[in-house]
């Protein structure tokens, strides 16, 4: 499993910087204490076997596949091991401990922003803060743009549809898809889109009453009871937001609570007005 280089292999480290210029999710496995000091294995995902290695075939198949585990998480550590990979208490006694620093890099979050409306620039703004490349669409030019929303890695004018058949197959559990736009046209397909991907949240702005009659369009569009599960709306955590800045923070109080798995209020959950 260990790719058959050396640590010192040069492909090591080209492959290694190759990754981080072009964003491409990596992990670099470090032994930091035991046998072998300094010796590396890269991890990607893939599907390329790993580089380098850290002493063993067995060491190195163990931490590569908790290398991807963690890199999935977008989370560095350390691990520690057997001179071998062993990983039960049983198989270490006596045995020397390696430990190794897993130092992951994943390419930022996406949040998708449809709906260039009042709240779209506050939202984009706290999401920036959270280290996401934030994108705005909205099928009309003259609101979509980037004087309005400098914030923004991306502004697109277009509809909903183009954009999940262009790149929807990239959004994961890491990513936000937010819909602001209370316009049937818009945000049915934003939906609909949002909920053929593996994003891991999809919130939509609006009433309940809003949401209501938009629950009545999507199911006659073909949303199922899990299409449904999955949406967030009324949007945002309950803590009486007015303003779009403090809307935009219950917003991404909510992602952050969803992905932690923190049993928050969110509005979605609670009965009566939005706005008391």
């Amino acid at each position: 499993m260990s790719g058959g280089s050396s640590v010192s292999d040069p492909s090591l480290f080209d492959r290694y910087a190759r990754s981080l210029a072009t964003d491409e999710p990596v992990a670099l496995v470090t032994v930091i204490e035991g046998a072998g000091v300094g010796a590396k294995l890269l991890v990607s995902t893939d599907g390329s076997p790993p580089l380098g290695s850290l002493g063993h075939p067995e060491l190195d198949r163990v931490a590569a596949r908790d290398a991807v585990a963690e890199l999935e998480a977008a989370r560095s550590g350390v691990r520690s091991y057997g001179p071998r990979g062993q990983t039960t208490p049983e198989d270490l006694i006596d045995q020397p401990t390696v430990r190794v620093f897993v130092e992951s890099h994943a390419p930022p979050p996406s949040m998708w922003i449809f709906g260039a409306v009042d709240f779209t620039a506050s939202l984009a703004r706290v999401a920036k803060v959270l280290g996401y490349r934030v994108t705005v669409c909205d099928a009309r030019e003259v609101f979509a743009t980037k004087r309005r929303f400098p914030m923004a890695d991306a502004v697109r004018v277009t509809w909903p549809t183009p954009m999940f058949d262009e790149a929807g197959a990239g959004l994961g559990p890491r990513d936000a898809v937010c819909i602001l736009t209370h316009d049937p046209k818009f945000d049915v397909p934003a939906v609909l889109g949002a909920l053929d991907t593996e994003v891991g949240y999809i919130g939509v702005m609006g009433s309940r009453t809003t949401h209501e009659r938009r629950m009545e369009r999507l199911v006659e569009a073909g949303m199922d009871e899990v299409g449904a599960a999955r949406l967030m709306s009324p949007i945002g955590l309950d803590i009486g937001a007015r303003t779009p800045e403090e809307t935009a923070v219950s917003i991404c109080a909510e992602i952050i609570a969803r992905r932690t798995g923190k049993g928050v209020p969110s509005l979605k959950h609670s009965d009566g007005p939005i706005h008391s």
